[in-house]
């Protein structure tokens, strides 16, 4: 890390159902159980102007809610990502900046407005991109039902593998590891494990929190 800071920031994102929430939650615990331990975080974030944009993302749309997504983005930065990598912490974050360069673009919103309103935004040392076939993705949300109003597109889940594919060739322009895991072929201990296999050793840092954020889907 530059600027004084010697933490590691990880961000998880993928398709709605491949399985995130669920894979952070087990490389977590992988973590821990090699005694390594990690801040958990989530966007949006569990802020009143986290909580207020995730419940009204059916009802705000376009460029309106790009804007809140960016503006809680920068809120996490100043508040949680950068006080915890100061302080020498290994912070996972469960989506950021990925999931606005698909969400918000099939919502309709223009890539280069996007960019720019993200402009100044951390990147992560890795960027952890999950994805699946499109028709198991599809399978799994239709059993756990519909949570918002993207699920609602049959074509869903196959735009969005396609953009994440691009979210990830982005990232990677602008210098970050990016790791790309298929999170239908392996169980999400396995998915875990390579992904801490990638994360390297840190100092131990004592005032790591050991609650996690509340879940927030998959």
């Amino acid at each position: 890390m530059t600027g004084g800071r010697t933490g590691w920031f990880v961000t998880v994102d993928g398709p709605s159902g491949v399985g995130k929430s669920t894979t952070v939650e087990a490389l977590h615990d992988h973590l821990a159980a090699q005694e390594r331990p990690a801040r958990r975080t989530v966007e949006p974030t569990t802020s009143a102007l986290g909580k207020f944009t995730r419940s009204h993302a059916n009802e705000i749309h376009g460029m309106a809610l790009a804007c809140l997504v960016a503006a809680n983005r920068y809120e996490h930065i100043e508040t949680e990502i950068e006080p915890a990598l100061h302080a020498g912490e290994l912070i996972i974050s469960d989506r950021y900046l990925p999931s606005t360069l698909v969400l918000q673009q099939l919502d309709g919103v223009p890539l280069e407005f996007l960019l720019a309103v993200n402009d100044h935004v951390l990147l992560p040392d890795l960027a952890v991109i999950l994805t699946a076939d499109p028709g198991l993705i599809a399978e799994r949300i239709a059993a756990r039902g519909i949570t918002h109003r993207w699920h609602l597109d049959p074509t869903g889940p196959s735009r969005e593998v396609a953009l994440y594919g691009e979210a990830s060739a982005y990232l990677m322009s602008r210098g970050v590891d990016v790791l790309i895991l298929d999170n239908g072929a392996y169980t999400p201990s396995d998915v875990a494990h390579r992904i801490a296999n990638a994360i390297p050793a840190l100092p131990l840092a004592s005032n790591v929190s050991a609650t996690p954020p509340t879940p927030q889907g998959t």
